[in-house]
């Protein structure tokens, strides 16, 4: 009843308590409508609002790994850069080194040299003896250097002859053992065998020019022009056709020709590389060249070496400018093992216990 009653007192003027009933029911239906639709509206903008931030997101990750790509190549890159210039680095520490022992050496020499001079300064307050083999160590260190700059042992020999001249004339008896010193170095000098330094540089200049007509070993032979088969009045039909036959005969051996190449190199050159061969094998003996006059003996044996490997591998064997070029090198090879100057440190022993006093 109190419902009832509550439900006719709420309704509306004019309606009726069913009619009343009919309406609550939609009145409720349509609240949750009104609310669920602002709702739905709300998680579309976000779904939205998410798949445009995923988007972003996406994009700038593909920058990123993009840029992260290049930047890995970039590094790469200069990973390679710092490796080369590393290396490049190490070579010229190498130079640097070589360079700087030698210089070392130089110096060493220069003040030796200056402490010699020195010597001979103070050398004037002392006595005849004294100066005298000061003077003969000085002229004999000198003679030295220059039979080892110019690859001949005269210069040695002359030192000596005068040294021990210059011993005899002061007949005195605590210088007998430089004497004996002396005679014995240049005896030594002479039995041993020093190559000719010139000849050398004659035979390497003349093998240079014999460079460009040596033959290779996969040189194509040279057509031989074969006579005339025309018939000759003199000539019978019979003769006349054994002439053509053993002409064309000529001719299809010359389209094969069949030779044996020990080195597969050699077989594979084609004719614009072997200018290159050619030319490589004259800068190895122009380098041995350089080397011998620089006195730098290793670096020229072996450049000789190398062009006789290349020599025996790209040229042919069976020709006799071929044949002739390896016996000059060989020549060579032996020459330059007997290019070592003998030394006088017993005369320079014997000169510095005599300087001594003892």
């Amino acid at each position: 009843m109190n419902s009832e009653s509550n439900a006719s007192s709420t309704a509306p003027e004019g309606v009726t308590p069913a009619a009343a009933d009919t309406v609550a029911p939609a009145a409720a239906d349509a609240a949750p409508a009104t609310v669920t639709r602002p709702l739905v509206l709300a998680i579309g903008a976000v779904a939205l609002l998410g798949l445009l931030l995923s988007a972003l997101l996406w994009q700038r990750l593909s920058a990123t790994q993009e840029q992260l790509a290049r930047q890995s190549a970039d590094s790469g890159t200069q990973a390679i850069e710092a490796r080369t210039v590393a290396r490049q680095a190490q070579d010229q520490t190498r130079e640097l080194a070589a360079r700087l022992a030698v210089m070392e050496s130089r110096l060493s020499e220069v003040a030796l040299q200056r402490s010699q001079l020195e010597e001979l300064m103070q050398s004037l307050s002392r006595s005849r003896d004294e100066n005298l083999v000061v003077d003969i160590e000085s002229s004999v260190r000198l003679a030295q250097q220059q039979a080892q700059l110019t690859g001949s042992v005269e210069p040695l020999l002359a030192a000596l002859r005068t040294a021990e001249q210059r011993v005899a004339r002061a007949a005195q008896p605590r210088l007998t053992p430089v004497q004996r010193a002396i005679a014995r170095d240049v005896a030594r000098i002479k039995a041993t065998a020093v190559s000719d330094t010139p000849a050398l540089l004659v035979k390497m200049d003349e093998l240079v020019r014999l460079a460009d007509e040596l033959p290779l070993a996969n040189a194509v032979a040279k057509p031989v022009v074969g006579g005339s088969i025309k018939p000759r009045r003199d000539d019978s039909v019979a003769s006349w056709w054994q002439r053509s036959l053993q002409t064309v005969t000529d001719e299809l051996r010359g389209l094969v020709r069949v030779s044996r190449i020990e080195q597969p190199e050699a077989a594979l050159l084609s004719p614009e590389q072997s200018f290159f061969v050619r030319e490589n094998f004259k800068l190895k003996l122009l380098n041995a060249r350089l080397g011998l006059l620089a006195r730098q003996l290793d670096s020229a044996r072996a450049d000789l070496a190398s062009a006789s490997s290349s020599l025996g591998k790209y040229f042919d064997a069976s020709s006799r400018k071929t044949q002739a070029a390896a016996t000059l090198l060989q020549q060579m090879q032996g020459q330059m093992k007997a290019l070592e100057l003998p030394r006088v440190d017993e005369t320079l022993a014997a000169l510095a216990t005599a300087a001594a006093g003892r």
